[in-house]
This record gives C-alpha cells, sequence and structure tokens, in this order.
C-alpha cells in the first residue's frame, strides 16, 4: 500500500459541484492498494500516519504528530499511486488493486485512523473528484508499507 501524506493548512475535494470531504490543517493523505495488500497493511499504514511527527513542536523542530495537533485527516483514494511509467507514454495501471478489493481496505484505513482519535473526512471511492489544498511547509512523503515492495512499516 502506497500512502502520499501531505502536511496541509486545508484541503477539500468535490465531486460534481458538492464538497465530500474537507479538513483545515492537517493531513491530507491519497492512498492507493496493490492487490497483494489486506487489512493488517491498510491498519499499518493508519497507524504510521497518525504517528508521523511532521508537525513543528513550538521550537522549530518537526517532532508531533497529528495525534497531537489538529487530529483532522482527509483521506481519498488513488489508484495512480501505483502507475508504472518506465515504459512508453502511457501508464499501466496492473500494479494497483482492483476496485472491489480496494475499496474495502481504503475503508479500512479510515476506520482505523477514526478508532485512534482521528477526525476524517475522505474523497468517493471511484468518482472523479477534483482535490484542492494548500501544503504546508510544503511537507509531502511517501508511505509504503506491505509485502509488495519489502517494506513492513517499520520506524527508527
Amino acid at each position: 500500500m502506497r500512502a502520499l501524506v501531505q502536511r496541509v493548512a486545508w484541503a477539500r475535494v468535490r465531486v460534481a459541484d458538492e464538497v465530500v470531504g474537507e479538513i483545515g490543517p492537517g493531513l491530507c493523505v491519497l492512498v492507493g492498494v496493490a492487490p497483494t495488500d489486506d487489512v493488517a497493511t491498510a491498519r499499518l499504514v493508519a497507524d504510521k500516519v497518525w504517528h508521523l511527527r511532521i508537525f513543528d513542536d513550538g521550537t522549530g523542530a518537526a517532532q508531533r504528530s497529528v495525534a497531537d495537533t489538529t487530529r483532522s485527516v482527509l483521506v481519498v483514494s488513488q489508484f495512480t499511486l501505483y502507475g508504472d511509467t518506465r515504459r512508453g507514454r502511457r501508464p499501466s495501471w496492473v500494479a494497483a488493486a482492483r476496485p472491489d478489493h480496494a475499496e474495502p481496505l481504503v475503508a479500512a484505513v479510515v476506520e482505523r485512523l477514526g478508532g485512534l482519535g482521528a477526525d476524517v473526512a475522505t474523497g468517493r471511492f471511484g468518482a472523479h473528484m477534483r482535490l484542492a489544498l494548500e501544503n504546508d511547509g510544503p511537507v509531502t512523503l511517501l508511505l509504503e508499507v506491505g509485502t509488495s515492495h519489502g517494506s513492513d512499516g517499520g520506524g527508527r
């Protein structure tokens, strides 16, 4: 599973003319699912996002997590994180999970974050979405967790 995590001043996702998810300061998390991912992988991603120390502690050091600060997280499904552009001009999506496998795992990330105490907003799975955000820092990190790339999501 891949998660592109951005520290944001605000973020909002629209489907057509409807705002379906919106947060103020917090994290915007784009989640991509691989065919080998499972619920345990989703829980690891959520735990990693929740505890990432990328917020200022007041002394200029990034020592606080979203759990310690705003608790706001916007989660948006993003199968294109598994786009393979190594050959030709058209990305291949074969490394991305099928929707029937991916949707419950994105939901598991959301559920776990909520269980940890996050105020979670979401996009709408499978919809054409328009995401707007103001990146704070900017801080953007790519997390990779699971068997598809040899990472167990562990930290220092």
